[in-house]
């Protein structure tokens, strides 16, 4: 597992930087597959980045299904996005064949015979929990929801930041995503949302008000329907000594939500607004 830097409350961190982890934990000099950004296999300081569009597809379906089996219809359905040729799965079964070609120029045929396993309904990415960041952010987002929920709150602020820190843009940026991999993308996108709110949570009940309104303010323009960041922009304007902010932001929202949903702000979001209209704390 990466290090976490711990930091005393009373000096907060960048809320903007995450906690950065660069390089997975792993077993000596075994190989790192990264999908939180580009597409991408590491090992020591030589970085792979797959050729040809369907076997960069592959790859990252093996990747975010690690330790799972793939199977040729879902192969075939990522690959030709429901029209596959009469061919497909043996077209299907020679990308498999290139992939393996390509990896092993560069890890090895042995270690790319244990890492690539044909299954009998499909093939599978056989590594260690420790070799994906997809799997590093999970393992980090759920230690810090227990951290959370248990009170401990400044190692769940740090779990969250390391499960952020392991980002390094939008996920598989760099790969045409089928049906298949579109799905599983949004799902790892919301998870990464998730991640952000409950860092923001912790930070909260930390009191780093200041310190957050960069990230919510950047957050809210990019999710403007979120009601609960919403509130919690408010909220830490309104801790932060600038209710009038506060207010005009909750204005801002309620503008929104009516001219492009109809809709008026929910119980929450009206609780907060009340709360900084009487001079008192959200709870």
């Amino acid at each position: 597992m990466p290090s976490v830097t711990t930091y005393s409350t009373g000096h907060p961190p960048d809320l903007l930087s995450p906690s950065p982890v660069t390089t997975l934990a792993r077993t000596a000099d075994a190989p790192e597959f990264r999908v939180l950004g580009t597409l991408e296999v590491r090992r020591g300081t030589a970085v792979y980045r797959p050729r040809g569009p369907k076997v960069r597809k592959l790859l990252a379906l093996l990747v975010v299904r690690a330790n799972d089996i793939v199977t040729m219809d879902q192969l075939v359905d990522e690959l030709w996005e429901g029209a596959p040729p009469a061919t497909a799965q043996n077209t299907a079964r020679t990308h498999v064949y290139h992939l393996r070609q390509e990896l092993g120029r560069q890890l090895g045929p042995d270690l790319v015979h244990a890492l690539l396993v044909t299954e009998s309904t499909g093939y599978s990415l056989r590594v260690d929990e420790r070799q994906t960041d997809l799997t590093a952010f999970h393992r980090f987002y759920r230690q810090g929801c227990r951290q959370l929920r248990s009170g401990h709150v400044e190692s769940a602020y740090e779990s969250f930041g390391a499960a952020l820190g392991l980002w390094r843009g939008t996920v598989l940026v760099d790969v045409r995503q089928g049906r298949v991999l579109t799905a599983h993308a949004r799902e790892i996108e919301e998870f990464h949302l998730h991640a952000q709110e409950k860092r923001i949570e912790a930070a909260m009940r930390l009191g780093h008000y200041h310190e957050l309104l960069p990230q919510l303010m950047n957050l809210v323009a990019r999710h403007p329907y979120n009601e609960w960041l919403h509130a919690q922009l408010i909220d830490a304007l309104h801790r932060a000594g600038r209710r009038g902010d506060a207010l005009r932001a909750f204005q801002d929202v309620r503008t929104v939500l009516a001219d492009e949903l109809g809709v008026e702000p929910s119980a929450d979001l009206r609780r907060v607004h009340q709360c900084v209209l009487m001079g008192e704390r959200a709870a």
